[in-house]
């Protein structure tokens, strides 16, 4: 069944796992404590060597041995793996995990507007990568913060689109056949319907506003629904970021598990 493996507690055979990133796994500290000096043992023996704290060493044993060997990175094969991956894809190269992510993505897409370099964009990349969507497009401004996506952009197919016009027009051949991609705005204006009672599409393009104005006009005038996430409480909205991830898990919940 899908979803019964879970990859977050799977450690490779042949790798000595450490704990995981709790930031940029760009950054990687070192352990400097002193170990203590057993007798016979030089001080200068006993110097501990400085590891990463987290991901998984230099991997033990035969790596030719490896079911995956042709897709495994000799440099992280000798250095160890600490990049913010499951335990699937250790010590594999860039290429090859985008390659096999690529083989399985989900087909809606998903997009952002970017008028204001909202904080918010990196960390709905990181949300498209975790619930693979097949890919992820920027509206308005080129750059974006790239800190809240943890690196996960290097996985994903990011587009740039100036305008709204620009991701409309690549809407109209983006579905199975060159036919239209149906464009369904998430925000919670006049006259939306409820996320919680619509029949999302299988393929389609998620299109998400920013932190505070929400989706600009001419976005809600290009989508063929506009569907908002129901809340219970007194805020008016909810993050960008948040309402993102329970969309892409809303298609999950209802074109992978049911």
């Amino acid at each position: 069944m899908l979803g019964s493996w879970d990859w977050g507690t799977f450690v490779p055979e042949h790798a000595i796992h450490i704990s995981e990133p709790r930031f940029d796994e760009r950054t990687i500290s070192h352990v400097s404590k002193p170990s203590p000096t057993l007798e016979g043992v030089s001080e200068e023996q006993s110097e501990p060597k400085a590891v990463p704290t987290w991901g998984v060493g230099p991997y033990q044993g035969d790596p030719a041995k490896h079911p995956d060997f042709a897709k495994l990175d000799p440099e992280l094969l000798a250095n160890g793996d600490t990049r913010n991956v499951v335990d699937q894809y250790r010590y594999w190269k860039m290429d090859e995990i985008v390659a096999d992510l690529d083989s399985k993505r989900h087909p809606y897409h998903v997009a952002i507007e970017n008028w204001q370099h909202d904080l918010n964009i990196g960390s709905i990349v990181r949300n498209a990568n975790a619930f693979l969507a097949k890919g992820v497009h920027i509206v308005g401004n080129k750059r974006w913060n790239r800190r809240g996506a943890m690196v996960t952009d290097r996985y994903q197919h990011v587009t740039h689109h100036p305008t709204i016009e620009d991701l409309i027009e690549w809407a109209k051949t983006a579905g199975p056949g060159d036919e239209k991609l149906p464009i369904i705005a998430i925000d919670n204006v006049p006259g939306c319907k409820k996320i919680e009672e619509f029949e999302l599409p299988k393929e389609c393009l998620f299109l998400f506003g920013q932190e505070g104005p929400g989706l600009s006009q001419q976005a809600l005038d290009a989508a063929d629904v506009v569907l908002e996430i129901s809340q219970f409480g007194t805020t008016r909205s909810i993050n960008a970021s948040a309402a993102a991830s329970i969309t892409m898990h809303t298609w999950v919940l209802q074109h992978v598990f049911s």
